[in-house]
């Protein structure tokens, strides 16, 4: 029966709508007929999706959420390990937590606290950097919201932190010749990853991935497969690079083309060889990511189709090349020079 009294004299109701169960008291009624209309409103209430009554919604723990999150991200993202390090601290903070129990202030709270947090070089995190570990959150929830796990997803209701514009960055021509005539004794092996990313636009890992297999010396292109996007794209071999790669080919170690001589393993990180580079090279705030950015501005300066750099690069929207294809300064100039001379 939709409603009923207890031997304590209680009211419940008793409702199944679209196959779940919803049963709970109403401590204000006194009588049947209070109780009737209390389970009317609530059935309009739960027909619209604005009552949270459903047995068990929001009681899932944190963790399991995780797990589920987790075998997601494995299996539909390739950049998923990137992710990691992040998902570590949301488990940190949420771990012990259902579902209902994180709200907007919780969140705000948990940003509030990672705020706070110094990074190892003593400054606080960017605001950037916790948005990112939201957005994350904000996925994980989305799914519970799919699966019927949770009414709404509560990050919608917080605003992300200001982000500090960052400066664009590539590579100028007299920075390259410094960075690449530094490649020298123990930073040789640098030489050819450097020429690889500034002539192919390939990201790192794709770069420290990059397997002999993949490599077609004979008909000119690499074939990328280790992508973001889990797409593969072939990519012309420039003569300065099929110079690099036909004498790594010869001296070749492993199915990787760039390979450690000492662990005859593909090199795991360059960070450190490379920010040594820079600061041999008088080259401040560059990234290894900037080559890529590199390649890109030198591709549309020289007027290269935008949907062509898309395709080089591995882009699944061209938006995202646009924002990598930086005006050159010696562009912008011709290009107020034609304005002048406009007739």
């Amino acid at each position: 029966m939709p409603v009923y009294q207890t031997d304590s004299n209680k009211w419940y109701i008793n409702l199944m709508i679209r196959g779940q169960r919803y049963h709970r008291a109403v401590p204000e009624a006194t009588s049947k007929k209070d109780a009737e209309k209390a389970e009317i409103i609530i059935k309009a209430q739960l027909l619209q999706g604005k009552y949270s009554l459903v047995e068990g919604i929001g009681e899932m723990p944190f963790p399991k959420l995780n797990e589920t999150y987790k075998e997601y991200i494995m299996s539909a993202k390739k950049g998923w390990k990137e992710e990691q390090s992040k998902i570590r601290k949301l488990s940190a903070f949420f771990g012990k937590c259902k579902l209902k129990e994180i709200t907007p202030d919780l969140i705000s709270r948990y940003r509030s606290e990672r705020q706070r947090m110094p990074k190892k070089n003593g400054k606080p995190l960017s605001g950037a950097t916790i948005n990112r570990e939201v957005s994350i959150l904000s996925k994980m929830l989305s799914i519970a919201l799919e699966n019927g796990w949770i009414l709404s997803n509560p990050c919608r209701a917080v605003k992300k932190l200001k982000e500090e514009t960052k400066l664009e960055r590539y590579l100028q021509s007299d920075e390259e010749e410094r960075l690449l005539n530094n490649c020298v004794g123990a930073q040789m092996y640098m030489k050819p990853l450097l020429i690889c990313a500034l002539h192919t636009g390939m990201r790192r890992g794709e770069i420290l991935n990059l397997k002999w297999v993949h490599v077609n010396l004979q008909e000119g292109f690499i074939t990328v497969t280790m992508t973001k996007s889990g797409k593969n794209r072939n990519i012309p071999i420039s003569p300065a690079l099929t110079e690099h790669l036909k004498e790594l080919y010869n001296n070749r170690q492993s199915e990787y083309v760039f390979t450690n001589p000492i662990t005859q393993q593909p090199y795991k990180d360059i960070k450190k060889s490379f920010l040594t580079l820079c600061s041999k090279s008088g080259i401040e705030k560059l990234r290894f990511h900037d080559l890529r950015h590199t390649a890109a501005t030198r591709m549309v300066a020289m007027g290269v189709e935008l949907v062509i750099v898309q395709d080089i690069l591995g882009h699944s929207q061209i938006t995202t090349t646009m924002r990598y294809a930086h005006p050159v300064p010696e562009r912008k100039r011709m290009a107020i020079e034609a304005l002048a001379n406009f007739r």
